[in-house]
This record gives structure tokens, C-alpha cells and sequence, in this order.
């Protein structure tokens, strides 16, 4: 993750003022509350336009860490879906037929752009999803990577050629675009997941059509704008705003060929099942329940840092946040540590320079929490830290929830059982390595797990026992970077081929296999089935 200076963080918040120009533009949201009563309008889109939807029906996209509106997102009509597949499907042959060399180009170009731009995206996210503005500068560079790795796709799209495989007959293969594919947003990474999809997609020759979260359109907006700017054609990329009503679309559109999808379990699998009922191939990243073991061998100062900085960054509402800790043997100085650790943490608003973590997105989402903590005590578990009543001054009507620690909890409760989303981090406790990797593998998730220890005994054993698809060895995220894949598994995934890395080329492009002969042919004809034998 890149990392922000302090006085570069304190003159990100100039930026607010700069960035109320913005809200009268027709090419994205605002990243201010407006005083206007008629806050803008989202638009969508659509071969190369940004248009306002005809729709009536509309959704406030609220800053979180005050209750104000920034925008208001129009729920799609049908008709405007359309246009935009039609929009997408008429861009295809051209741009299937643009060479490979002049979309890295494009793509060389939007990566310089979103650096440049790097602290207006950063904003807006923090102004929509109310994440620290370090956290969303880490948002924005995580998807940057994707972009800088798509760059070399005249190389990641390489074929196979195997000469004379029979006399006088060569055979070749090679990766063609499927045609128009879409992504479906989650709410967490308004920046990151756009970027893991469409760059991959369109470079490899695909359009695209994108949902962002209904939740945080504007970082989806801006990046459009810049592909644009960079040099995509018109109706390579569109953009459709809206709820279950264009998701369905999308799984249902005989047009589109492929659906990518990062969000909750629930929505996940109906995407899965209705989408590849259509006969689309489908990647579904969702929910998680991520473990770290930590052996008493382990760097005390270093283990509590990586625990609470993945366990409580971001308000606990990343896929990856290291939401469960077990620890082998005695956890009372592990825990108390945690306890001093956490408390130190600032919670504020994202455009804060001292916040260290901000809001969860919604009034709803922060209720779920406290229930599932108040659950967690209520089947027994011991509350080292209570974040349920927390205020911070000056924003008394965010969504915030102060750094939570519950011990003693068993896998037979709710919050153990719940992906909690927030900024919550359970305590277990095995007698052994095996034990703990047991208690991890029979969890229902599989993004990803990881161990501390100063022992490589343990953790190659660790890494070759764990079921979990994304591993750490003293490493608390182990989200890998885009020359590998995200390889999520078990609940956590459905799909065959995973998000970006050499997996994400293999899903939006498929095998095409060429034979070809160049010799004059023999007189006569044989109805025997050819082989490599000579007759």
C-alpha cells in the first residue's frame, strides 16, 4: 500500500473545496455534501455519454460519517440497460480488432491519469464510504497495480504453436475476447474491485458494462471519465447505476457472456446460479471469515500490530480484514496487549488527518454489528473492549463503531458463525497447532488464513494442512499482487477462474485452436479418421 504523509494528508483536505465544482458537472458525482435541497443526480454511461436516467425512482448516496447526502443514484430502466449492452455489443468488433499493442496504450495512459488524480479519488471515497483517506489512497493504488499489470497483456495473452505435429500439420492456439462482459461492485472498495474487472476485461478485447455499489458510484464515475481520457473508444466501457433490478439484467441479458461479482454470500450465489443458468461464466468473490494463528514462538510487537491492523483497518469491512484470531496456548498477554493496542486506535471521520479508522457504510450495517456483538456476550463470550458507544465529537450522527474485542468465544456462536463486516476481532484458544488449524478448516469461508511464528516447521506445516485459498506466514493479509491471482475458495469463491493475475486473462478470453495444413494433398479420398500415423 503506498503511504500518505502527514501534511500531504492535511492538504488532502483543502481538496473539499476544490472538489464542489464537481457537483454540477454531468460526468460524475459529487464528493460534498450539497446545501443545494436537489443534490446531483448519478448518471450513467452509455456509448461514450454520460447520461441522466428518465428513472423516477432514486437512492441517496449518503457520507456516512455525518448522514449528509452527496448524491442521488436513479434506478436504471430497462431500456437504458439495454442501450448500454447494445452500446457494448456495437463496440466489439472494432475493438476485438484494435491491436493488442494499442490497448496497452490506453491502458499505459489511464494508469498515469489515475496517479495523477489519485488524491480526487481518494476524496471522493473517503466523502461516499467513509474510509480513512490513507486507507483510500491504499484503495485506489491496490486497483492501480491490476492496471500496470494489464500493460503487458500482449504477453499475458500469449497462445501455444506446436510445428509438425503431423507431417506437413501445425496446430496453434490462441486467446480471443469473449465479447461484452459485465462486473457487479461491492460497497468496501469503490476503486479497487472496478480495477480488478474492467481493465483486464476491456485489454484483453472485451467491452464491458459496469455496476458500481449504489452505496459509492462517484470513484466508478471518475474512472470512467479518466479511461476515457486515456483513449478507450466510446461504448467500451458503460457504466449502469441501479439495485437487484440490473443485476438481474445482467444475469439475464443473452448478450453479455461473462458476470464478475464481489460482495456478500447471499447475493453472490443467486448471481452464480442465475447467471451461469444463462450459460455466462461467472467469478463470484464473497463472503469471509479470516483466521490467524499465533503460536507462542511468535514476535509479540510485531503480531499485535499486524492483528490490529488488519483486524480493525478499514472499519473491520474488507473481504481480507483478519476478523478471528486462535491462540495457541495461553492468550491472557496476547490479549491484554491487543486490548492497549486497540485503544490507542482514533476513530473520526475519513477526511480527519487523525483518524486511523472511520464509519461502517450504513445505519443498518452498524446495527448488525452491535447485534452480533451483543449476541456474542449473551452466549458467553468475555468483552475485552466494548467500541458499541462510541461518539465522535463534531460528527455525533455517523455510523461509528469503536474497536471491539470478544474472548473466549467457541464456534458454536453467532458471531463466530456471521461474517460481522465491522470493526470486531474474536479471541479463540487451541491447546496445539493442530487443534487451531482444525478449528480453521471447519469453517464454512476460505478467503484466507494466516499464522505467526518464528518456527518453519510450523509454518510449513501451517501452509501445507490449511484449506483456506490465500495463506500468510507472518503476514496478516495475504491479498497477493496482480501477476498472481485472488484465490479465495471454499464458500468464499464460486467460480473456476479467479480475479486477476493470469486467472482473470483466462476468464474473459477463450481457447481458440487452429490446425493447418500447407502442402499439396494426395489424390483420392479416405474416410478413415486422420491421425499423426502415416498411411
Amino acid at each position: 500500500m503506498s503511504q500518505v504523509s502527514l501534511q500531504r494528508v492535511r492538504n488532502l483536505r483543502s481538496l473539499r473545496h476544490q472538489l464542489l465544482a464537481l457537483r454540477n458537472s454531468c460526468y460524475s458525482t459529487a464528493t460534498e455534501p450539497s446545501s443545494s435541497p436537489h443534490p446531483p443526480r448519478v448518471s450513467n454511461l452509455i456509448g461514450g455519454k454520460f447520461v441522466d436516467s428518465h428513472s423516477t425512482e432514486e437512492i441517496d448516496v449518503v457520507n456516512p460519517a455525518t448522514q449528509d447526502v452527496v448524491s442521488r443514484l436513479p434506478l436504471t430502466l430497462d431500456t437504458e440497460f439495454k442501450a448500454a449492452v447494445s452500446a457494448a455489443k456495437n463496440a466489439f468488433p472494432s475493438w476485438k480488432n484494435t491491436p493488442v499493442t494499442t490497448r496497452q496504450r490506453i491502458m499505459f495512459k489511464f494508469q498515469e491519469l489515475i496517479r495523477r488524480d489519485m488524491d480526487k479519488l481518494a476524496h471522493n471515497i473517503t466523502i461516499e464510504q467513509g474510509k480513512t483517506l490513507k486507507d483510500a489512497q491504499g484503495d485506489v493504488f491496490r486497483g492501480l497495480e491490476v492496471v500496470e499489470h494489464v500493460c503487458g497483456m500482449a504477453s499475458l495473452q500469449l497462445g501455444e504453436f506446436s510445428s509438425n505435429v503431423s507431417s506437413g500439420i501445425d496446430t496453434y492456439s490462441i486467446r480471443e475476447p469473449l465479447g461484452v462482459c459485465a462486473g457487479i461492485c461491492p460497497f468496501n472498495f469503490p476503486a479497487m474491485i472496478p480495477l480488478w474487472m474492467f481493465p483486464v476485461a476491456v485489454t484483453c478485447g472485451n467491452t464491458f458494462i459496469l455496476k458500481p455499489s449504489e452505496k459509492d458510484p462517484g470513484a466508478s464515475i471518475l474512472l470512467a471519465e479518466l479511461a476515457m481520457e486515456a483513449g478507450l473508444p466510446d461504448g467500451v466501457l458503460n457504466i449502469v447505476n441501479g439495485t437487484e433490478g440490473v443485476v438481474n439484467g445482467i444475469c439475464d441479458d443473452d448478450d453479455i457472456r461473462a458476470v464478475s461479482f464481489v460482495g456478500s454470500n447471499t447475493a453472490g450465489m443467486h448471481i452464480y446460479a442465475r447467471a451461469s443458468a444463462k450459460g455466462k461464466r461467472v467469478q463470484s468473490n464473497m463472503g469471509a471469515k479470516n483466521h490467524a494463528i499465533v503460536l507462542p514462538d511468535a514476535n509479540e510487537d510485531a503480531t499485535i500490530n499486524a492483528l490490529v491492523a488488519a483486524g480493525f483497518g478499514a472499519a473491520g469491512q474488507r473481504c481480507m480484514a483478519l476478523s478471528t484470531v486462535v491462540f495457541v496456548g495461553d492468550s491472557k498477554k496476547w490479549e491484554n496487549k491487543l486490548v492497549a493496542h486497540a485503544k490507542s486506535l482514533k476513530v473520526n471521520a475519513g477526511t480527519e488527518p487523525d483518524a486511523d479508522l472511520g464509519p461502517v457504510i450504513t445505519k443498518q450495517a452498524k446495527e448488525r454489528i452491535l447485534r452480533l456483538i451483543e449476541s456474542g456476550v449473551g452466549d458467553g463470550a468475555r468483552l475485552l473492549l466494548d467500541g458499541r458507544n462510541i461518539v465522535v465529537p463534531g460528527y455525533e450522527h455517523g455510523n461509528f463503531v469503536g474497536p471491539t474485542l470478544l474472548s473466549d468465544v467457541s464456534t458454536h456462536m453467532e458471531c463466530y458463525k456471521e461474517e460481522i463486516f465491522g470493526p470486531v476481532l474474536l479471541c479463540l484458544q487451541a491447546d496445539s497447532l493442530e487443534e487451531a488449524i482444525s478449528i480453521v478448516n471447519r469453517n464454512k469461508y476460505g478467503n484466507g488464513a494466516s499464522i505467526f511464528t518464528s518456527s518453519g516447521a510450523a509454518a510449513r506445516k501451517f501452509q501445507s494442512d490449511i484449506e483456506a485459498g490465500q495463506v500468510g506466514i507472518n503476514v496478516p493479509i495475504p491479498v497477493p499482487l496482480p501477476f498472481f491471482s485472488f484465490t479465495g475458495s471454499k464458500a468464499s469463491f464460486a467460480g473456476d477462474l479467479n480475479f486477476y493475475g493470469k486467472a482473470g486473462v483466462q476468464f474473459y478470453t477463450q481457447i481458440k485452436t487452429v490446425t493447418q495444413q500447407w502442402k499439396d494433398l494426395p489424390s483420392g479420398v479416405s474416410l478413415a479418421m486422420p491421425t499423426s500415423q502415416k498411411a
